[in-house]
């Protein structure tokens, strides 16, 4: 854990998930799922709805957690 946040990763695997089950959670391919764990694609590009959605699945209360974790990744 990075300053309070978490990666996308990070949450997964505490929450027991592997990515193919993140991804039929969310209607997104496993592959995605790994391009945003890897950084090839930003979690910051999704939608709102989208972002609301990983929150929940993940049972994130704060949103930021999983965003900041994504600023943090990028800039590295």
């Amino acid at each position: 854990m990075r300053g309070g946040s978490m990666s996308l990763r990070e949450l997964r695997q505490k929450r027991g998930l592997t990515q193919k089950q993140l991804a039929d959670k969310l209607g997104y391919t496993r592959e995605r799922i790994a391009a945003i764990e890897t950084g090839a694609r930003p979690i910051g590009g999704v939608s709102l709805d989208k972002a609301i959605e990983i929150c929940d699945v993940l049972r994130v209360s704060n949103p930021r957690k999983l965003l900041d974790a994504d600023t943090k990744e990028s800039e590295s």
